[in-house]
Formats: C-alpha cells, sequence, structure tokens
C-alpha cells in the first residue's frame, strides 16, 4: 500500500483538501492476479522481444470463434467488456465513484439524439464503448504495463509531455497534447523499448492565489482539488503514464529541492540582487507580469499602470548566452526549426563595437562623462546627427541640465504607463525632451544634442545610442518629429532618406565618411573599429538582445527564496540541512491580496528569524520564485521522484536522461525551454549531470480551434471535452485528434467527425469479432493478398510513426480495416490465418490511437496479455515485394493499354506481350512499327 498524496499534503499544509467523493489518486492496492493473467506477467519479466506478425502467443482455449453471442457454445470466457461492466474510477466505490470530464447539461433533443445515434451502433455493431471502457483500466492497473522496468534488459527511451497547470478540468487543448505524447511513448513500447512516460503538476501559480482570495480559503485547496479532478480525467483519456512516479511542483518535497538548487545558483555567483523597473498597479499595490498588463492597464481592476523600482531577483543567464546560441546546432534536425529560430531571435547575438562618446560638462564639477554605446554599424558613425538616452535610465537623470530636470521628470511620468512593447511600436509617435547636453563624436568631433526619448530601452545595450536617422527608421521619425538633421552616409541606390522619409538600409557604399568613403559595409565596419580601437575610444563588441532572468515574485503561491537578510551578514543562504523554507500554512483568502508587498511580509512569526550565520536577529526573504524556476528542472526529477537526499539522483539520470521526445505547444519555445537549457547548463557545469541539452527531440502540437478560431468563452466557440467523450467515447476522441492533421497542424473541431471516427472503431472492433481461427494457426498458409497487405501497412506505420506523421498511419489502418472486412465479406473468409493476422496487427497499430478498443480486440482473439506490451509486429520483407505491377503500354507517347505483368519479367518478354495485345494491335493497324522501348516491368513505347 502507498500512503495517498491527499495524506501527504494534509501532512504537508495541515488540512485535508480532497472533495467529497474524489479517488484518492495514490496508486491502488495491487489485487491478487487472476492466473489467467499470469502469463502476462511472466512476459514483463522476462521482455518479449517483437515477434512474427501472427504473434500467436495466446493461451490454448482462448480463441474467440465467430461473432458476439457464442461464449456459451465456445465454452470459453468473454473478455471483460462482454459483461457490460458500469464505469468505476479507481479506487472509488459504486457510491462515491466521480466520473471525470462529464459534459455539461445538454438540451433533451441533444441527448435524444445522442442515446438515438449510440444505440444505433450498437445495434448495428455491438460495440458499446461505455462498456469498453469500464472493462480495461483496473487490467492495466494489475499489469502494471505503463511502469518501465528499469532492470537494464532494454534499451530505456524517455518520453515526456509539458506538464499541465491544475485550474481546472482538461480541455480540448489537453486532448490533442496528450495524444500525441501517447502515440510515440505507446509505439516506442511495442519497438521493445523500456519507456518512461512519467506525468506531473506545474502546481504554483497565480491563478490558484486569485483562486484562494476570491474563495477566502487557502491556495493549497484549490490546487489539489484541481489537480484529483485532472488525475481522473487523465484516467478516464487512458494516458500510458507511470502514476508512481507523480510530482506536483507545489509538494514541500519537490520544493525543497528548487530552493536546493537556487542555492547550488547562487554559490556560483548566478543569482544575484539588483534594482530593476517593473509594471507596478498603484490600485492593487502589488507588481505585474507583463502578461497582466492590457493595453496599459491591470488586467485585475483596470488602473493605468506605471513603472516603479524594486530590489529584484536574478538568474544570469546572460553568461550562457553564447553556449545557448551554439549549442543549438546540435539540436537542428531534432528540434522544429521555428522553435530554434525564435530562441535565436530571443538571444540575438549582435557583433559590433562599443563607442564612447564624451557629454560635455556632465561629470563631476563640470568635467566631462564617457558614455559608452553599442552599435552594430560603426561605419555609419559619420552619420550620426544625434545621441538618445533612455528616459527611464539612470544616467537620463544624472547627465541631465539643472533646467531641463523639471522637464525630464514630467516625462518620465509620461513613459511609466507605457509597456516596452508600446515603446517600441514603429508606429507610435515619436517623444522625447532635450538634456541640455551635446555628446562629442569620437570620429569626426562633431557636437550632437543629446535627448531621452521612450523608444530606447534602459535594458537593452547601455541604454544609450547614437542616432543614425538616415539608416534608421525609428531614428528618421524622432529626427522628423524634432526637425534635426538627417544625413546619409551610405549609398544604396535609393532616394535620400531625409526627402522620402524612409530610411536607407542594408548594404551599400559609404558616402559622407572621411577616410571610409568607398568602402563596402564589411570593410567599412572593420575600418571604423580600428580607428576607435586605435585611438581608445572604443573596441570590438558582442552584444546580446538576452536579459538577465528575473526570478522574483511579490507572490504567496511559489517557492519561498531561501535567504535570510541579516543587518549584520548581509545575505545569508538558508542552510541546506533546514530546507525546505515551507510556506505557513495559516495564510489564506484577504490575507493574500496585495498590498503594496509580499504576502509573506505579513506573516511575521515567519519572516523574523535568527541569522544562520550569527545567531542575530534577521528576515526571511519575503520574495517567491518564478514558475519557470520549477519547470526548469522537473524533467530531471521523474528519474527519482522519491530520493529524499537529493534533487535527483545521478546514477538514474545517467540511464534515462536527457530525454528522448518532448512534446509540448510552441507558445513555450522561448522561455520555459531556453530557461530548462540553461538551468541543464549550469548543472553540467556544477558536475550534476553529464549531459548539456535537456531534450533531444522537441515536438510542436497544433492549437485545437473550432471555426478557424480559438476557443474561448468570449467569442462563445468552445467545446466541452466531457460532453465529446461522454457522446463519441475517449478512443473516438484521441483518434478524430491523432487523423485531423499532422502533429504540429492546428485542428479545428467544426471539421472533423468524432462520429466517423467512432464508426471506424465500431468497423475495427468487429473485425476479432469475426475472425474463427484458432490462434497458433500458421499465417502462411492464408490468403496472401491479405498478408502483404496487412506486411504493407505495418511497414508503412512504422515508417510514418518515425517521420512523426501520425495521421498518415490512421489512414493506413483505416486501409488494412477495409481489406479485411472486404476478405472477410467475400474473400477468403474469417477461417482464414491470414486474417487473424491482420486482425491482430490492426489491434497492435491501433493501440496507439485508441488503447480500449484496441485491448477489447486483443482479448477477444485470445491473448491473456495486455496488447500495450504485444510487441511490434514483424514484417516480412519477402510480402512487401509486389508478385505483379502494372506495365503501361504507349504508342507514340499516348497510353493505349495496361498489362498485368510478373515483377521480374524480362524485356523480350514484356515486348512480346505489349504486340500480342489484341488492343495494341488494333490501335496500329497496318502501321509500320520502327521502334519499340522497353523499360521492364513497367513501360514499353512504340514508335509507329
Amino acid at each position: 500500500m502507498y500512503p495517498s498524496s491527499t495524506t501527504l499534503r494534509r501532512s504537508a499544509y495541515g488540512f485535508s483538501t480532497a472533495l467529497p467523493g474524489t479517488p484518492s489518486p495514490g496508486p491502488a492496492s495491487r489485487a491478487p492476479v487472476p492466473a489467467a493473467m499470469m502469463s502476462s506477467l511472466r512476459a514483463r519479466e522476462h521482455p518479449v522481444r517483437p515477434g512474427p506478425l501472427s504473434m500467436l502467443a495466446a493461451a490454448p482455449g482462448r480463441s474467440r470463434a465467430g461473432r458476439g453471442g457464442r461464449w456459451a457454445r465456445m465454452g470459453r470466457i468473454p473478455p471483460p467488456s462482454a459483461h457490460r461492466r458500469v464505469p468505476v474510477m479507481p479506487g472509488c466505490t459504486h457510491a462515491t465513484a466521480r466520473r471525470p470530464l462529464r459534459g455539461r447539461r445538454r438540451s433533451t433533443t441533444a441527448k435524444a439524439r445522442t442515446v438515438t445515434e449510440q444505440q444505433h451502433t450498437t445495434e448495428s455493431t455491438g460495440y458499446d464503448f461505455r462498456a469498453i471502457e469500464a472493462a480495461w483500466p483496473s487490467f492495466w492497473a494489475e499489469q502494471k504495463v505503463y511502469e518501465p522496468l528499469d532492470d537494464g534488459s532494454r534499451e530505456r527511451r524517455y518520453v515526456l509531455d509539458m506538464f499541465p497547470y491544475p485550474s481546472g478540468d482538461l480541455h480540448m487543448g489537453h486532448a490533442e497534447a496528450f495524444a500525441m505524447g501517447d502515440v510515440v511513448a505507446r509505439y516506442w513500447r511495442q519497438r521493445g523499448y523500456d519507456v518512461l512516460h512519467p506525468i506531473g503538476w506545474d502546481s504554483f501559480g497565480l491563478p490558484a492565489e486569485n483562486a484562494a482570495i476570491k474563495r477566502d480559503a487557502h491556495p493549497a485547496e484549490w490546487t489539489y482539488a484541481n489537480i484529483e479532478t485532472q488525475k481522473a480525467s487523465f484516467q478516464r483519456y487512458a494516458i500510458s503514464a507511470d502514476w508512481t512516479r507523480e510530482i506536483h511542483t507545489s509538494d514541500p518535497e519537490y520544493y525543497r529541492w528548487t530552493q536546493w538548487l537556487f542555492l547550488q545558483f547562487h554559490a556560483k555567483g548566478l543569482a544575484y540582487r539588483k534594482n530593476s523597473p517593473v509594471n507596478w498597479c498603484p490600485k492593487d499595490q502589488t507588481v505585474l507580469a507583463n502578461e497582466q498588463v492590457v493595453n496599459g492597464a491591470c488586467e485585475r481592476c483596470g488602473t493605468p499602470v506605471t513603472k516603479k523600482a524594486l530590489n529584484q531577483w536574478y538568474f544570469k543567464i546572460t553568461d550562457y548566452a553564447d553556449r545557448l546560441l551554439d549549442d543549438m546546432a546540435a539540436l537542428e534536425g531534432h528540434w522544429p526549426e521555428r522553435v530554434l529560430a525564435m530562441q535565436r531571435n530571443w538571444i540575438g547575438r549582435s557583433e559590433g563595437a562599443h563607442v564612447r562618446f564624451a557629454i560635455e560638462g556632465a561629470g563631476e564639477d563640470g568635467a566631462d562623462r564617457q558614455v559608452t554605446v553599442f552599435t552594430t554599424r560603426p561605419d555609419t558613425l559619420h552619420g550620426a546627427t544625434f545621441f538618445v538616452v533612455a528616459a527611464d535610465a539612470e544616467l537620463a537623470g544624472e547627465i541631465v541640465a539643472p533646467e531641463h530636470a523639471e522637464e525630464l521628470a514630467a516625462y518620465r511620468e509620461q513613459v511609466k504607463a507605457l509597456s516596452d512593447i508600446e515603446r517600441q511600436a514603429t508606429d507610435r509617435q515619436k517623444t522625447g525632451v532635450f538634456l541640455g547636453r551635446h555628446a562629442v563624436n569620437p570620429l569626426t568631433g562633431e557636437k550632437l544634442p543629446v535627448w531621452a526619448a521612450d523608444y530606447v530601452l534602459a535594458d537593452y545595450g547601455t541604454g544609450a545610442i547614437m542616432a543614425v536617422p538616415a539608416h534608421d527608421q525609428r531614428d528618421l521619425d524622432f529626427a522628423r518629429t524634432f526637425d534635426l538633421p538627417v544625413r546619409a552616409v551610405l549609398d544604396t541606390g535609393e532616394e535620400d532618406p531625409a526627402v522620402t522619409g524612409i530610411a536607407t538600409t542594408g548594404e551599400g557604399t559609404l558616402i559622407n565618411s572621411g577616410e571610409l568613403d568607398g568602402l563596402e559595409k564589411a570593410q567599412a565596419i572593420e575600418r571604423a573599429i580600428g580607428i576607435v580601437e586605435a585611438a581608445g575610444t572604443g573596441n570590438r563588441q558582442v552584444n546580446f538582445r538576452l536579459r538577465d532572468w528575473l526570478l522574483s515574485r511579490q507572490r504567496f503561491w511559489g517557492a519561498p527564496i531561501p535567504i535570510v537578510h541579516c543587518p549584520a551578514c548581509g545575505e545569508v543562504p538558508v542552510p541546506e540541512e533546514q530546507l525546505p523554507v515551507r510556506l505557513p500554512d495559516d495564510l489564506r483568502g484577504e490575507q493574500l491580496a496585495p498590498k503594496g508587498r509580499s504576502p509573506l511580509a505579513t506573516a511575521e512569526d515567519w519572516v523574523n528569524v535568527e541569522c544562520p550565520a550569527c545567531g542575530g536577529p534577521a528576515l526571511r526573504d519575503t520574495d517567491t520564485m518564478d514558475t519557470f524556476v520549477d519547470s526548469s528542472w522537473y524533467y530531471l526529477r521523474f528519474a527519482s521522484p522519491d530520493d529524499e537526499n537529493a534533487a535527483f539522483d545521478l546514477e538514474q539520470t545517467r540511464k534515462w536522461l536527457p530525454v528522448d521526445q518532448y512534446v509540448g505547444g510552441v507558445e513555450h519555445a522561448i522561455l520555459h525551454l531556453l530557461y530548462s537549457r540553461f538551468f541543464t547548463k549550469v548543472l553540467f557545469d556544477l558536475g550534476l549531470v553529464d549531459f548539456t541539452e535537456p531534450f533531444k527531440a522537441l515536438l510542436n502540437q497544433g492549437q485545437v480551434l473550432n471555426g478557424g478560431k480559438a476557443m474561448s468563452k468570449s467569442l462563445g466557440n468552445g467545446v466541452d471535452l466531457g460532453e465529446q467523450l461522454d457522446e463519441f467515447g475517449v478512443d473516438a476522441v484521441r483518434l478524430t485528434m491523432v487523423f485531423a492533421s499532422p502533429p504540429e497542424d492546428d485542428v479545428d473541431w467544426a471539421d472533423v467527425s468524432p462520429q466517423g471516427s467512432q464508426k471506424f472503431l465500431a468497423r475495427a472492433w468487429r473485425l476479432a469479432q469475426d475472425v474463427t481461427s484458432a490462434p497458433g494457426a500458421d499465417p502462411a498458409s492464408g490468403d496472401q493478398g491479405v498478408r502483404r497487405a496487412a506486411h504493407r501497412a505495418v511497414d508503412d506505420a512504422g515508417q510514418l510513426l518515425d517521420a512523426g506523421k501520425f495521421n498518415v498511419v490512421v489512414a493506413k489502418t483505416m486501409e488494412l480495416v477495409n481489406v479485411v472486412r472486404k476478405a472477410i465479406d467475400s474473400g477468403c473468409g474469417p477461417a482464414d490465418p491470414a486474417v487473424r493476422e491482420a486482425v491482430e496487427a490492426v489491434a497492435v497499430v491501433l493501440s496507439l490511437v485508441a488503447p480500449y478498443t484496441a485491448e477489447d480486440m486483443w482479448h477477444t482473439l485470445g491473448h491473456a496479455g495486455s496488447v500495450v506490451v504485444a510487441g511490434w509486429p514483424e514484417v516480412d520483407p519477402a510480402l512487401l515485394v509486389d508478385d505483379t505491377v502494372t506495365a503501361v503500354v504507349q504508342i507514340k507517347g499516348k497510353v493505349r493499354d495496361r498489362l498485368e505483368v510478373p515483377a521480374d519479367i524480362a524485356e523480350d518478354a514484356l515486348r512480346e506481350l505489349a504486340l500480342a495485345s489484341e488492343t495494341i494491335r488494333r490501335q496500329l493497324g497496318d502501321a509500320e512499327i520502327r521502334k519499340v522501348i522497353v523499360r521492364a516491368p513497367k513501360l514499353v513505347n512504340i514508335v509507329a
């Protein structure tokens, strides 16, 4: 027996979070295994290698002969689905069972229509998805088919889906994303790999805090109740996850190690604090993330957002910028190119120069002050006509002339209300104020007026730029607004920007640039860098768009930062033996509401502590960590989720990591994936892992749309996943998701047919009911046409799965079902061993997308073990070769006849057949044959 996660959380937070009637998420006790299932258990103890396509390993007497209703005649035990059991979630009684993903109440008419359609399906085929879904979950749990063996007997593979946030029940996006990852995990199991496919929850975050304030509750109550709901829904959806490795980032047992990792970064000098501007809501008195600022206002209350300087914690990710960029070369061909491009752009490596300008009279006692700017185009120094400092940069306040200080202060208040995106918008009117200073161009000696403007950002480069309006559109727009000079120094063959208002960029020949005149761009850049380096006014420099990772959050529901602030000792790390620094369990409801400081700051008993270094009075840090910190290392924890002595066991990570296949949305292309890569590189440098990239391969799934638009409450186009599962069944929804398009493309639910998927599944399921040959019959004696179709389908499916074309695999399976149906009804018949071989192949391939139906088919065919670990069918290469092909016969290049000929026919024999054809002889008539061109076995061209 395992303690339930509810029990563990009661211990951690001091109360139960289970809702009435909610099943315990802990692993169920293992019931004695029936003798009929022992063969499958023995198979897991002694791993089964992929067998022949027929896969005739069933126990004697388990053959299913004919269609439904023959159980008594045959003296056989029917599969569990035949009993039509009522669905009961694991760990529930009939009295307390709660079905996950129950659809919303529908109209009587809709219900009647659905019932009528389902009754028609059941009556015509006997396929009852509700009974089938009820039959197999307990069997899978007893067989432990989703738990890796982890004994070294097989090659290991690690499949991971980006773990969900527990904001409520599962939605259509979850249905698509997790169906795709499950295809990979199930396929690799069938291929004989030992597969790790874990699941957990990214369970810290602001939504839980907001829900707690609204409900007068603790965030844990809302969080873990949602986890229970989602877990039950995932289990209904038959995700092949190893539930024994389940983790939640909000468990103290997990965030203990998040805090430990922070301390390792801190010791390495990668975690530090500095003052920085943040989005600030003056009404709610709280910091807002960029995504919480909507049209310049707080998403909570609508108050205009301003900027406020706060002391914040950062990770020094910029120290790894080069490695993050360069190491992407190893990911090419394994990650989507658009994701790599997005990361490259985000990192933004730029080569250029630092150039130092003297700001006249801006230093101490009226001396000049040296200010450095970064430029990728030092060759255009002669074209600089003014100098710009970010309005909110400290530098602006330091260099402004006294008589202009009041004007700058007023302007800064205006800038506080703008987001960075708004400030950089190209179509926005440029604004700024003159600072009453001039900067000296180090190349020409020209004095340039110094301005403060909002289109320059304080945290990019040095927060100051030399403005070259002829060749930068934003500079040109500013110059035209304030009537500043425009000087072209690059001849691109286009009209003068001072006249057209359109900056000329790119390649060209230098003009109006002294000794740089006549040089092309690359030559001019090198010459300009050489000049400033020789003069001591500049140097070659590489700059990055990437900024250090701001990880401080003035929130409650996150991992507390394990630092104590002591008046005598300064920043003191919490000793490792005192981790985790637990969140207080007595704050709830309005106590969590923003009041100008972190909610943790109000918990005085929690904040006030002894300094770990000197024993004097000290204060805990009251910030919590960005939830991206939690998700930047969770993939490592899955390798040893119960380890109490380390964040992750080094030997286990060597066995399983890095992740072989990561699956998730492209919306995480930058932050989550970039931060995970950064974490892995730091851990490598610390000697904690022996790899530098966390995810070998990445698969992005598309969105689920409705009517061409993203589903949303405001548009009224949402589709309830629970209703879809209730109406069509889990397998039909999963099949529809996979069949609709390639994984990376969007799925428009208005254009697909889960009802059609349900009908196909019923058609496939009926094949297993019709097979009458006994397990063990030699398929070699069966119909060769059916065998060829089955072996080709399996071979194609394997290649398509390896290429990520899951939708085409479904199409190939549909084609095979049609072939077998025809063979049963009007061909070799249900007793032919080739039919059994083909239907078993259908069951195995179908198990990747429709696990309930496939399992039911597998047992109907007489197998005791699970189809999940049946093994991928072996393909006979001889059956992939066509015995006959269609040869085209042309006269003067026009097709006149087609002949079925042996695939190995000789050219002379093909020539004779073509000339002997009655059709060809009639077409030729008395015409003289001048030449016959033969390309055996497919073409004969007669020139007459």
